[in-house]
């Protein structure tokens, strides 16, 4: 059976009306043999240390003003919480342990860890009663009976057994977080804010799908939300620089929270227990997001320099404090900021080794990609002196930068800080599919492309695919040299995988730039959509699909509000499209299009002069690579069907391409069979052609290839591609061989039609047509 663990801290259990709130999310998120880990209700752990701290002071005064302040909050949220007589046992179990703490304390018997445990104890007894009031069964669970520990390491065969074994798959276990035992039985605690690592050990060893950590923010941020309201709420964050976050003090998120899940396809994600219906932060595998941006402060820290620091003291001295510590080396020397209130406490256990370097410190460090750190380093160096803020201290690491001074960093300070390093840009990612001839061309000019962006946006090629083989990315594909990563790094891949990649991109928006001739990609489209994609197509399948299918595509972009660009479909680098919308957009009407969409075709009709046969064009052209490789495709003229009902439905006519008339430029017979067999009868061809171009001229006119829309003032629509009788002195007739021309007539361009004409082909005008797309696309969303 699937499980989830979800986990509530302090600040979503504070109160009788969070636990009814707690209560509600775990009616709505969780069913039978799911586990809800609790930590101690709002500051009880922190009272509970000053009570300890009141008995190891002796100041019997202060352990008993504490002592009630403790039993008054839990008694409060009993009366609150429950009637009368449902709140009996409770408060009687509630008066025996608190007895229990006074006796032990007037014996002089008291200890620690057993004193601090009762917060998580109590808060799992409460929400379990208060669930099963709801008629939802549920049980508390000891995790002093599920998690063991010998000499500082857990036992973690022993430890799974217990958990599948008392775990009851028919109810909601509601565990203690924070505490576990040792080999004795004596209690023992994980850490302050080691509930989050109850959690992720108990979804380690029950095999858990996913663990919810439900706090007091909406999940994990650029910085703190509640000083900088400009703080972006990150969809996914990678798992090692949640863990740095971690080290480095983010309250979100805790030190050893994450290792249980390493190694594991369990599932972390952060919510927040006050806007349940939010989604979170996900927590994901290293390669399933891309790095991002963080800056978190200090406040009250001080800087020891140790010498010969043993291995595994660090979470030794982390233990000892109930705090995680931040340990670097620079210069040869270990380091370690630990909070000043506990200074003490480590330089005590450090006997003589630890030198305090600086004391009271403030700060602010600032976690990027490693690639970016030590621009970005620079740039927070600069904005500090400009904000008069006096650095004492500084390091870097391969991902992150310290700044220590004895200012705090203000709300101010941070919110610029913020606005120069974190949101400099909105971000894209860039999925190319197709690596051919336009294809390698178009990744050759993104470098300069994507510099000329990045103004404006945070853009990076996140994948590049070929027909079975993708290189996969998410932090950005290093354009310079993507073939060498091409071969030590690009994966076979299905449909699934890379939409399942796709679905795992926290970037702002995401586009497939489709550079293939595969229908069998552009049928993904509405999967593409489906993950929020933008589309730039070069690919003109999907623009000529069945009708039902590409107004069903069309519905979905306009519901998401996503972008269709596909200018090179048709004209390769011709602004075509832009220039049809732009007549309509302004008012106007388009009433004809007639054209040469064929660059193969165009050079052909204009070469012929009767000097030698049409089939030695037609062979001449494919051996310089003008044509498909069987250039039948080409004569067949489907290309330039296929290319007119793009511009029909541009103009927003519902034709399929079975409503355009297609005339071959060549017998009909010749389809038939295979190259060799063509060639056999290509005599076929130039008596064909010859034929027609003899009409031609005695009727004083050009043959040419053409396709031709005629809207009536009906809206009535007829379309043709074929054969046409061009008046010499036209446009068309005078085409440059190879280019291509679109003649188009409207209502302002009634007596004096308006011609685009231009190389309709090419690899290095066509790439350049998908990045005139992906420009406009940029603008747009801007």
């Amino acid at each position: 059976m699937t499980k989830v663990v979800h986990k509530f801290g302090g600040s979503s259990l504070s109160s009788a009306t969070r636990y009814k709130a707690v209560a509600n999310i775990v009616l709505g998120h969780c069913k039978a043999g799911d586990c809800v880990v609790v930590s101690a209700a709002g500051k009880t752990t922190n009272t509970l240390v000053k009570l300890w701290q009141s008995y190891v002071q002796q100041d019997d005064k202060a352990f008993n003003d504490i002592l009630l302040q403790v039993e008054n909050h839990q008694r409060q949220l009993l009366s609150e919480l429950f009637s009368e007589a449902s709140a009996q046992s409770l408060r009687s179990q509630l008066q025996d342990e608190l007895v229990t703490i006074a006796k032990a304390a007037n014996a002089r018997t008291l200890h620690e860890a057993t004193l601090l445990a009762h917060g998580e104890v109590w808060s799992a007894r409460l929400l379990a009663h208060l669930l099963n009031t709801l008629n939802v069964s549920a049980s508390d669970v000891d995790a002093r009976g599920l998690f063991a520990q010998h000499q500082g390491q857990l036992l973690h065969a022993q430890n799974k057994q217990a958990c599948l074994s008392q775990i009851d798959t028919s109810k909601i276990n509601v565990v203690t977080g924070f505490i576990a035992a040792d080999c004795d039985g004596n209690t023992i605690t994980l850490g302050r804010n080691g509930s989050d690592y109850s959690a992720t050990l108990l979804a380690n060893y029950i095999d858990a799908e996913a663990v919810s950590i439900w706090t007091d923010t909406q999940g994990v941020f650029s910085t703190d939300p509640r000083k900088v309201g400009s703080a972006v709420k990150y969809p996914k964050v990678c798992r090692v620089q949640a863990n740095l976050l971690a080290r480095l003090g983010n309250p979100v998120l805790h030190a050893k929270t994450l290792s249980p899940l390493k190694d594991t396809n369990i599932k972390l994600q952060v919510r927040s227990s006050y806007e349940p219906e939010i989604i979170g932060t996900e927590i994901v595998k290293q390669g399933y997001s891309k790095e991002k941006r963080f800056i978190t402060t200090f406040e009250e820290l001080d800087l020891i320099r140790v010498e010969e620091l043993v291995n595994g003291e660090v979470r030794t001295l982390s233990q000892l404090i109930q705090h995680s510590i931040h340990h670097f080396s620079k210069g040869g020397e270990d380091y370690l900021l630990v909070p000043s209130n506990d200074t003490h406490a480590v330089a005590t256990h450090l006997q003589g080794r630890g030198n305090i370097v600086e004391t009271h410190l403030r700060g602010v460090a600032l976690v990027a990609p490693e690639y970016e750190v030590a621009q970005l380093s620079q740039q927070a160096a600069v904005v500090l002196e400009q904000q008069d803020v006096v650095i004492r201290f500084t390091h870097s690491d391969s991902n992150y930068a310290l700044f220590l001074t004895d200012q705090s960093i203000d709300s101010d300070v941070l919110a610029i800080l913020h606005d120069k390093l974190v949101n400099k840009g909105r971000e894209i990612a860039v999925i190319i599919a197709g690596l051919g001839n336009v294809g390698e061309v178009f990744v050759e000019q993104c470098q300069a492309q994507i510099e000329k962006l990045q103004a404006a946006f945070d853009l990076k090629v996140v994948a590049l695919l070929r027909s079975k083989e993708m290189l996969f990315c998410p932090s950005g594909i290093s354009i310079s040299n993507w073939q060498q990563q091409w071969r030590s790094e690009s994966q076979h891949y299905s449909q699934a995988d890379l939409l399942e990649r796709i679905s795992e991109l926290d970037y702002e928006h995401k586009v497939i730039i489709d550079i293939t001739a595969s229908d069998a990609f552009s049928d993904m489209y509405p999967s593409f959509v489906e993950q929020d994609c933008h589309l730039i197509s070069a690919n003109k399948y999907a623009g000529t699909a069945p009708r039902n299918w590409y107004a069903k595509l069309l519905e979905q972009l306009q519901e998401r509000n996503l972008f269709w660009r596909y200018n090179t479909s048709v004209g390769a680098g011709l602004p075509i499209n832009f220039a049809l919308a732009d007549l309509q957009n302004s008012g106007d009407k388009v009433t004809r299009i007639e054209g040469v969409f064929s660059g193969t075709l165009s050079w052909l009709c204009s070469s012929y002069d009767g000097s030698q046969p049409f089939s030695d064009l037609v062979i001449k052209a494919q051996q310089m690579g003008y044509t498909e490789p069987d250039p039948r495709e080409d004569l067949s003229g489907r290309d330039m069907q296929r290319k007119l009902l793009i511009l029909a439905r541009d103009l927003g006519l519902e034709l399929g391409v079975e409503d355009i008339e297609l005339e071959p430029l060549m017998p009909t017979h010749l389809a038939q069979g295979d190259w060799d067999a063509f060639l056999a009868n290509k005599q076929d061809l130039d008596v064909f052609y010859a034929q027609r171009a003899e009409q031609a001229a005695r009727d004083g006119k050009a043959l040419r290839y053409t396709g031709a829309l005629d809207i009536d003032e009906h809206g009535k629509v007829a379309a043709k591609v074929g054969i046409a009788y061009v008046e010499n002195g036209s446009a068309i007739a005078n085409l440059t061989p190879g280019d291509n021309i679109f003649v188009i007539t409207s209502q302002w361009y009634q007596q004096n039609p308006l011609v685009i004409q231009g190389p309709g082909a090419g690899k290095e005008v066509t790439a350049a047509g998908i990045h005139s797309d992906l420009y406009w696309l940029t603008q747009n969303l801007k």
